[in-house]
């Protein structure tokens, strides 16, 4: 049975970290995909297909740092995301195989990001009423972008950021 996912009955978030010298001045971010899609279909091949816009990312949050991320700021990351980081390319996943785990989908495929392709695996577990939750580590690296710095490189985004999918039940 396929099931459609788009920000109407699901969200699309990525979580980033930071590392570095001047770690503890910079934020932990999490960002919102405003305009996506996915199916699941584990009967399908592909059995996961996501699109998203790379130019509808906005800065929810950010944790830790010396002060509170402003709104000034918010707006200003994802000016850097949308020129420096992904520059406008969107964002496509295409499942290669999926596994059935305990309580759950193991889904591999490849990531398309800034015009490069690289292999990711999804976690997804189910819940009750069709809920679908999970998440898969990008390592940004893999597809030739390189991770924001700023300090002179005292601190930078961690390479690795999470990527997480978390459908509403029903």
């Amino acid at each position: 049975m396929s099931q459609n996912f788009g920000p109407d009955n699901a969200s699309l978030t990525i979580r980033t970290g930071r590392t570095g010298g001047a770690a503890k001045a910079g934020h932990d971010l999490v960002i919102e995909v405003e305009s996506w899609q996915a199916t699941l279909d584990p009967e399908a091949q592909p059995a996961l297909t996501l699109t998203a816009d790379a130019r509808s990312l906005r800065v929810l949050d950010g944790h830790g740092g010396i002060k509170s991320l402003s709104e000034g700021d918010k707006t200003d990351i994802k000016k850097t995301i949308d020129k420096e980081v992904l520059k406008g390319c969107d964002i496509e996943f295409r499942s290669s195989d999926v596994q059935e785990t305990p309580g759950g989908l193991s889904v591999r495929g490849e990531l398309t990001l800034n015009g490069k392709q690289s292999p990711v695996t999804f976690d997804l577990a189910t819940a009750e009423g069709g809920r679908v939750h999970g998440s898969a580590t990008v390592t940004q690296s893999a597809f030739g972008m390189k991770p924001y710095s700023a300090l002179f490189g005292a601190l930078k985004v961690a390479d690795d950021v999470e990527v997480a999918i978390d459908t509403k039940a029903g």
